[in-house]
């Protein structure tokens, strides 16, 4: 008898798979649903809720996993894990259109987080124009180097330049906003006909107004609007697009032995929270950070970057910066040597389709764009 020879195929992979062994053309798309598969935690259902689900799953060959007491009745809520193949899960959200208990809302919820388009990332070229970030410290301190560099930035391919006027590094202290306008604006006088979006890094709804002043585009705040809710306001005020960061703590202490029971979903619903408020608050732009570094052990860094995917979910476009990061383990090698680090990093989540990167070197990872089609 001849030995069985058998390979995995990634699901990412299944239609020019179905293809190549002669599968029907015709019918390939409707079946590559049937060999992608997908797991969705569902929060805080009623028993009669995940009951019916859990039927509903069954009764086209996937399943649903409960709290032991959800048959009974003998609790209040219970979180559940919805699991099966795209096809399954279509089939599944459809029939919840007919069922009772506002479960029509959770079968158009997952019929959205199945219909995604394929995402592609782009560069958010760093600038710091400080005296002491952890990186590139006083490199660009001076408005005419800072000018020079965010050119050289936008002619290496970065699709948006974030400007910092204070760092945030671990153990930092603040930097008073007069301080942060006084340093960004001549460079911001400077680079008025860019052709690029910018981005200012701040935490200061005064920054903020003034960086609108000059065209800013982007506030990235780091602190997620937990330092100055006004941030949102400004926004809205400028039609200007927030970038919301997890962050456990104040710079100046984050790193102080961060601790979570689940990082990943600790993060998500944080995220969740801020995102909520920003809308609350009338900002219809939002892209949202999980914070790489920002009160985070490198085991917490590295959980999150290894299920960044769940984040999608938010419904938001999604930045992470790791570069340069301590998580790298060579504080005390070169650049170069930090940025290849960053690279191998940043490949995996290219290829997942984060959404934004924010980095140093941007020749080097658009180069790795052009490697990750």
């Amino acid at each position: 008898m001849n030995e069985f020879i058998i390979k995995s195929v990634d699901a990412e992979d299944i239609k020019s798979e179905l293809l190549k062994i002669g599968f029907d053309n015709g019918y390939c798309e409707v079946a590559c649903g049937k060999f992608k598969y997908k797991n969705l935690k569902i929060f805080d259902l009623i028993p009669a809720q995940a009951n019916i689900l859990k039927q509903t799953a069954l009764s086209v060959g996937a399943d649903c996993a409960t709290h032991h007491d959800v048959i009974s009745g003998n609790i209040e809520k219970s979180d559940v894990i919805l699991g099966g193949s795209y096809s399954q899960l279509i089939k599944i959200a459809d029939k919840l259109m007919g069922q009772p208990f506002s479960l029509k809302l959770l079968g158009d919820k997952i019929k959205q987080i199945l219909d995604k388009p394929k995402r592609r990332t782009k560069l958010a070229g760093i600038l710091n124009v400080t005296p002491d970030s952890f990186s590139d410290g006083g490199l660009y301190f001076n408005p005419e180097d800072a000018i020079k560099h965010a050119y050289q930035l936008a002619e290496d391919g970065a699709d948006i330049i974030d400007i910092g006027a204070e760092s945030t590094r671990p153990f930092s202290e603040g930097v008073p906003f007069e301080v942060q306008i006084e340093r960004l604006k001549l460079v911001l006088s400077g680079l008025k006909d860019i052709g690029i979006p910018l981005s200012v890094d701040t935490r200061s709804s005064f920054v903020a107004e003034f960086a609108a002043d000059y065209g800013v585009k982007v506030i990235n705040d780091v602190s997620g609007l937990d330092y100055d809710p006004r941030v949102a306001e400004v926004a809205v005020k400028n039609g200007m697009t927030l970038i919301l960061q997890h962050s456990k703590g104040e710079p100046s202490d984050m790193q102080i032995n961060p601790d979570y029971e689940d990082v990943v979903e600790e993060v998500y619903f944080g995220l969740r929270q801020k995102l909520e408020l920003a809308r609350h608050k009338g900002v219809k732009d939002v892209i949202l950070d999980v914070g790489i570094g920002f009160g985070k052990t490198r085991e917490h860094n590295f959980e999150l970057l290894n299920r960044i995917e769940e984040f999608f979910d938010l419904g938001c476009p999604l930045m992470v910066g790791v570069s340069r990061k301590s998580l790298l383990g060579i504080d005390n090698d070169d650049n170069m040597t930090k940025d290849a680090l960053t690279a191998a990093i940043s490949y995996p989540l290219i290829t997942k389709g984060v959404d934004y990167l924010r980095v140093h070197n941007v020749k080097l990872h658009k180069q790795l764009l052009g490697l990750a089609v």
